[in-house]
């Protein structure tokens, strides 16, 4: 049997009214996810913006079927209004038909806003992140850099020290062949006199001479051979 046209309005007013009930419920739960989204620290950690990633895709999805079911349930009543007859209290009908509709507007307002504000935080925050993981890469970057700035500098350091200590060595070192040659020479000429008189000092002076000549060679390749090894060092 067929449902009589007044019971049929008041199903259909009741689903409607238990929608709007429920939306209303969901909206308030959605409207304090909005507010958490403003008021979170953007360092929060991976795990905590996941799962309230998850929530407010959950709940949205929840609302715009909730929505979806009430516009059903309000087309519904507007298509029984249009089939009740002219002689029928169609202005009740119509006023209460209109309530509904205001409902159904303002809540889907209210979630297309809250939507809204939500997506844009989030947005901010992945951006915030972003940013702060590229800064942090940067800075690192920079650090590294800088050290091995300092590493080279200090090895340059070095390297002069030792460059200078060489130079230092080798200077000495000549001051006293200079003074060590002076002094040969001075005993020599001396012995040259002497051995104009003496023909057989005259050979061993030679002798001492050759001899002497023989260590020069020998201390100043050993010194030679020092400096060059200094050198290669601090070069190193």
């Amino acid at each position: 049997m067929a449902t009589p046209p007044s019971s049929r309005w008041e199903e259909l007013r009741k689903e409607s009214r238990r929608l709007e009930n429920e939306i209303d419920l969901k909206l308030v739960s959605f409207g304090k996810l909005g507010s958490s989204y403003s008021h979170r620290d953007t360092s929060s950690d991976a795990s905590g913006i996941a799962s309230s990633g998850h929530v407010f895709d959950t709940m949205a999805l929840e609302i715009e079927q909730l929505l979806a079911k009430l516009r059903s349930v309000n087309g519904a009543l507007n298509e029984y209004v249009s089939s009740v007859n002219s002689s029928s209290p169609a202005t009740a009908l119509h006023h209460t038909l209109r309530r509904h509709n205001d409902i159904l507007q303002d809540y889907t307002q209210e979630f297309n806003r809250t939507k809204s504000n939500i997506l844009a935080q989030r947005q901010r925050e992945d951006l915030l992140r972003s940013s702060t993981k590229e800064g942090y890469k940067a800075s690192s970057g920079l650090n590294r850099r800088t050290e091995l700035y300092l590493k080279e500098h200090e090895h340059l350091r070095s390297s002069d020290a030792l460059t200078e200590e060489a130079i230092s060595i080798a200077i000495s070192t000549k001051e006293n062949l200079s003074r060590q040659r002076g002094m040969f020479s001075g005993i020599t000429s001396k012995m040259g006199s002497v051995t104009n008189r003496f023909p057989l000092i005259n050979s061993l002076v030679q002798k001492i001479n050759l001899r002497k000549r023989r260590d020069s060679l020998i201390l100043g390749g050993v010194i030679a051979v020092c400096v060059i090894v200094l050198l290669v060092l601090a070069l190193r």
